[in-house]
């Protein structure tokens, strides 16, 4: 997929746009005030993979305690803002790494003209966050409601100010909960400014839906080359959006995984209980250390067809009625009872991984 080279911006050591590897985001949902709560959580959020992570920033006090979550941070810190301009310059002062705007709610333009100065000295990216839900009065009102034509007016006079006062490292966003309104507004934009495109669903739901709703309209806009970043906003503990994110960008082939599985969905020949068995095997392969060279490990529950379904796996188990294969590339090495599968595999993939762990 060819990818528009977008003008870079670096969020403290970590770069968007401008040809670098998709970068992924996350938002905590503590208290800011709280530092010891948020910072757990930041270190939570980075041991999962997430490479950027925003705060909420309700009011000052909130705002003070960026001087510490930023210091203390393992990933570079954007402050969110509304409403408040204040808020802005006092969380720059803090030492974060960015600032999130929605230019529907932050107000008069000479409030914006007081951040870009604040942000000036100190270098930090702006992203203009444009949602559906919350664009500016006259432009609902012009266009009948939210509509993509709306947020691409709303986005571009947004990044007009910014570049009549001399600034442009910009990030922007289009986000709305339904989907196609989110794919549409993208692609849009893409084709009239090159600005690092920051991608989500926003107000997605819960994991039941809000996965499936961010696979399809962020993996959707990946596909087609456009995006630098990305969010999956999932309610609840956020450290459950990292690995969709990762998924999603390791289907595309944007992201190397240090394995892949594959398991099969069962059928009537099943006789063992493949649901559990494939997830014990995920579970014990979530923490491989990065490889060489990927490693695909197959999972089937029919001996007769198992390991040629998963020819081109690297090991893998099939079971059958109180038995089952290992097998490698296809080809079987060894017929054990059904509870010595499990263990067995996993000594394979250990041998693995200490010829192709990185150094």
């Amino acid at each position: 997929m060819h990818r528009k080279t977008t003008k870079p911006v670096s969020v403290g050591p970590v770069t968007i746009g401008g040809g670098a590897p998709i970068v992924v985001q996350s938002m905590t949902n503590t208290d800011t005030r709280d530092v010891g709560a948020t910072l757990a959580q930041i270190n939570a959020l980075a041991d999962a993979g997430c490479e950027v992570v925003r705060l909420a920033v309700l009011d000052d006090e909130a705002a003070s305690a960026l001087k510490e979550i930023a210091a203390k941070s393992p990933l570079p810190v954007i402050a969110d803002i509304h409403f408040d301009y204040r808020l802005a310059i006092r969380a720059v002062e803090q030492g974060i790494h960015g600032l999130r705007l929605n230019p529907g709610n932050i107000g008069a333009r000479w409030k914006v003209q007081e951040v870009v100065r604040a942000v000036k000295e100190r270098q930090i990216p702006i992203r203009i966050g444009v949602n559906a839900g919350s664009l500016e009065k006259e432009l609902l009102e012009k266009y009948g409601g939210p509509t993509a034509a709306g947020m691409i007016e709303s986005a571009l006079g947004h990044i007009r100010l910014l570049e009549e006062e001399g600034y442009h490292k910009i990030k922007v966003s289009l986000k709305a909960s339904s989907v196609p309104l989110m794919l549409e507004a993208y692609r849009k934009i893409y084709e009239v400014v090159d600005y690092p495109l920051h991608l989500g669903v926003t107000e997605a739901g819960t994991v039941r839906s809000g996965v499936v709703k961010s696979a399809i309209g962020i993996g959707t806009l990946l596909a087609e080359g456009i995006g630098d970043t990305i969010r999956v906003s999932l309610t609840g503990d956020p450290v459950r959006e990292i690995p969709v994110a990762l998924e999603i960008l390791h289907v595309l082939g944007l992201r190397q995984r240090s394995v892949e599985l594959i398991s099969c969905p069962t059928c009537g020949r099943t006789q063992v209980d493949l649901a559990l068995l494939a997830e014990s095997v995920e579970e014990q392969l979530a923490h491989l250390p990065v490889l060489d060279k990927p490693l695909k490990v197959a999972v089937m529950g029919c001996a007769v067809n198992g390991p040629g379904e998963a020819r081109e796996a690297d090991f893998g188990i099939a079971g059958g009625k109180g038995t089952g294969l290992l097998f490698r590339k296809g080809e079987i090495v060894a017929r054990l009872p059904e509870n010595e599968l499990l263990p067995a595999l996993l000594r394979e993939i250990e041998e693995y991984v200490r010829e192709h762990a990185k150094k």
